[in-house]
């Protein structure tokens, strides 16, 4: 976790001592970190820097939006996803004894929806749901985290997925039925909503829904969904991959328009970002748990610093934070500003 630098002359300082603790005093080589804690701040005081520039006239200069929160928005699918920990992935021909169990929502849109709303922002999920029981437990649970969910019409049943844990907490993943995605000229789907809507993370979808994505100031995407993002043509402002995951690789000229920045994550050796060079991994703020969606949490958390107007540094900082908080919780798991 950033440890801030606290000047008395901070209106902030008091909340900060709230969520982060009495600190002793820094170097004055603190202060970016401590500018970024202060966003973390800002949004747990419902304020919003970026909004007083983006509705000047709505807010008459109060300080406040509307809704009082960043609204950003995830396009993606939705697993219901059954967790078994066990001593080790079994072998071929073997039988693993699970020690715990459970199950939740997961799912790469679920995952970034549920980090963006612990950071504090208003959030809406674009997704396609099933229309049985278990489409209907994933909509209640994500709604509960207080997520707006928007989901296609259909008749198929709930994608689910099934994942091992193993004593280290390295998760391994099977998935039961075809991805969800949702349409981009689906009716059903508010996409006109993206007009005001500052950052958008775009984890799945058909072409035509990485399209209505871009009508938000900024967009971010994962490079697992390579295909569609050629298909689609547009220029991402930031593009996360993985240098550890055949699926999420990227290569210079992979996609046309250039995405304004790329990052390849490496766990726990942290990443590269182009342009910026190399970047370190956050520690874990307690044991890890599992590795379950670690890198759809980073993401999301770039995408909530890139619509706060952080620079990359700083973006690249609070997301590497927002991944080592998924370590730290079994399954589904998001951190808060603080955490």
């Amino acid at each position: 976790m950033l440890e801030p630098f606290v000047c008395p002359e901070r209106p902030q300082e008091g909340l900060l001592e709230r969520v982060f603790g009495r600190l002793p005093p820094q170097a004055p080589q603190q202060e970016s970190e401590h500018d970024l804690s202060l966003l973390d701040v800002e949004a747990l005081e419902r304020r919003n820097l970026l909004h007083d520039l983006h509705h000047p006239v709505q807010r008459g200069g109060v300080g406040i939006c509307e809704s009082g929160l960043v609204q950003v928005a995830v396009v993606g699918h939705v697993e219901w996803v059954e967790f078994a920990r066990v001593a080790s992935v079994p072998r071929t021909g073997s039988i693993a004894h699970a020690r715990e169990t459970w199950e939740q929502a997961g799912g790469g849109g679920a995952v970034a929806a549920l980090q963006l709303a612990r950071l504090g922002l208003d959030v809406a999920l674009y997704t396609a749901l099933g229309t049985d029981e278990l489409g209907g437990r994933a909509r209640a649970g994500l709604e509960a985290a207080g997520i707006r969910v928007h989901s296609s019409d259909g008749t198929e049943p709930q994608r689910r997925a099934f994942c091992h844990v193993d004593e280290d907490g390295e998760r391994t993943i099977t998935v039961l039925g075809e991805k969800l995605r949702p349409r981009g000229d689906d009716g059903a789907l508010p996409w006109e909503s993206l007009d005001d809507t500052e950052a958008v993370y775009f984890t799945s979808g058909d072409a035509a829904a990485l399209r209505q994505a871009r009508r938000a100031r900024v967009l971010v995407a994962t490079a697992r969904e390579l295909a569609t993002l050629k298909a689609a043509a547009v220029e991402l402002d930031a593009l996360v991959g993985s240098a550890e995951d055949e699926g999420e690789r990227y290569a210079p000229g992979d996609l046309e328009p250039s995405p304004q920045l790329v990052v390849s994550t490496s766990g726990a050796l942290g990443g590269w970002a182009q342009p910026g060079g190399p970047y370190q991994a956050a520690p874990p703020s307690g044991p890890v748990e599992d590795t379950y969606g670690c890198g759809d949490c980073f993401a999301a958390g770039l995408t909530y610093a890139l619509a706060r107007g952080f620079e990359t540094g700083e973006a690249l900082a609070l997301a590497a934070r927002c991944g080592a908080g998924a370590l730290t919780g079994r399954g589904v798991h998001a951190v808060a500003p603080g955490d």
